[in-house]
């Protein structure tokens, strides 16, 4: 059995709407987080950074990375700076993003495959997604979560971003940016739950992203609020249940 088993939630038009969003991706993201003065690098580096400070605290060295969901590779460079890591494997519906991914990125440590080439291992240390589920139909997202599940061994980890849409900026920034036209944001306990029932017990739930670039001078208190739901982004960590 493959994963593309849990992937096969991605429906056909999504697939077509980030093939054909694919060589203008960056730009189309940018037209939204212009209002926040920053680049999609900036909140790249600063979702992988803010997971290692968990990694650290759990113990874990991811060695080999499922980035689900990985588009054109945004995530790639931060995630090839952890600690250990032997191995990515950036997965995705859309073949004109894995094409762009691979054009980018050329260390040895890291493929890019279509879904239904990554087999059920379970041997991943880690999964990382990053605001791929509000681009799923509600109904269709545990598909998705079962192959997480299936692909993280026990004592691996789930690190799920998402778009927080109790966030004004969030919000905000969404409606800018033409390929989350239609998306269905989840809350956070919403994400919980989706988890939960899923196969997966709920570690720890973070919020991160305040401040714009305008109020920066703030960010360093972000950290002791990283509990106040109000962050433009929140992450949940969770690992496969027995």
């Amino acid at each position: 059995m493959m994963l593309w088993d849990g992937f096969q939630a991605m429906s056909d038009s999504q697939q077509q709407l980030f093939n054909d969003y694919a060589a203008n991706y960056e730009a189309a993201l940018q037209e939204g987080l212009s209002s926040t003065g920053e680049d999609s690098s900036y909140y790249a580096r600063g979702r992988v950074k803010w997971m290692q400070r968990w990694l650290d605290t759990l113990g874990i060295t991811p060695r080999r990375i499922l980035d689900f969901g990985c588009g054109t590779g945004g995530s790639t460079p931060f995630l090839l700076e952890l600690e250990g890591v032997q191995e990515i494997v950036g997965v995705d519906v859309s073949d004109s993003s894995l094409a762009i991914a691979r054009s980018r990125y050329t260390d040895p440590r890291v493929r890019f495959a279509l879904t239904d080439a990554i087999p059920e291992s379970g041997d991943f240390d880690l999964a990382f997604c990053n605001g791929v589920f509000h681009h799923i139909d509600p109904t269709l997202r545990a598909g998705c979560v079962h192959a997480v599940r299936r692909a993280v061994g026990h004592g691996g980890l789930f690190a799920l971003w998402e778009n927080n849409p109790w966030n004004p900026g969030t919000r905000y920034v969404m409606s800018k940016v033409s390929f989350d036209k239609d998306a269905i944001t989840l809350s956070p306990p919403e994400t919980r739950r989706m988890l939960r029932v899923n196969g997966f017990n709920i570690v720890a739930s973070d919020f991160l992203f305040y401040f714009p670039r305008s109020l920066s001078v703030l960010r360093f208190i972000e950290p002791a609020l990283c509990k106040l739901p109000l962050g433009g982004q929140y992450l949940t960590l969770a690992t496969p249940q027995e």
